[in-house]
């Protein structure tokens, strides 16, 4: 399955890597094919710099190391042409799920939960896990 990954599982998989961001990670490395766009990893880039300077170097080794498909975010997008959203800076990481054709967009951010579109299918890292945990039908 094509997998989109949103900024707030990446920073929750790198900087506080529970038992259940491990799980998914693996999960995810294993068994599906993961996508991000260059909107979120841009996104993660600046939040580490502002608020864990610290851990620029971490990251780049993290993003280095973490199997995934750069796709690009379009600079202009046509806001008309997306279900609208609460947040603006959240239409640009849609756009590039529904463009790319991913099959699903994992995010913990409660914007996505009220979106309505057919794809990609936008779960929450508990959601993914309960439906693709280990042990459970794939």
């Amino acid at each position: 399955m094509r997998i989109m990954l949103d900024t707030n599982v990446l920073i929750s998989m790198f900087l506080f890597p529970s038992v259940k961001m491990n799980e998914l990670k693996t999960i995810l490395c294993e068994h599906h094919h993961i996508f991000l766009c260059t909107y979120v990893v841009d996104e993660l880039k600046d939040v580490i710099n502002r608020k864990f300077p610290s851990k620029k170097y971490e990251l780049e080794q993290f993003l280095s190391f973490f199997p995934f498909t750069l796709l690009y975010t379009p600079e202009y997008i046509n806001r008309a042409e997306y279900p609208s959203m609460r947040d603006d800076f959240d239409i640009p990481v849609l756009a590039s799920a529904i463009l790319e054709d991913v099959d699903l967009l994992i995010s913990g951010d409660k914007d996505f939960s009220s979106v309505d579109v057919e794809k990609p299918e936008i779960l929450t890292p508990s959601e993914f896990l309960n439906i693709y945990s280990t042990g459970k039908s794939q």
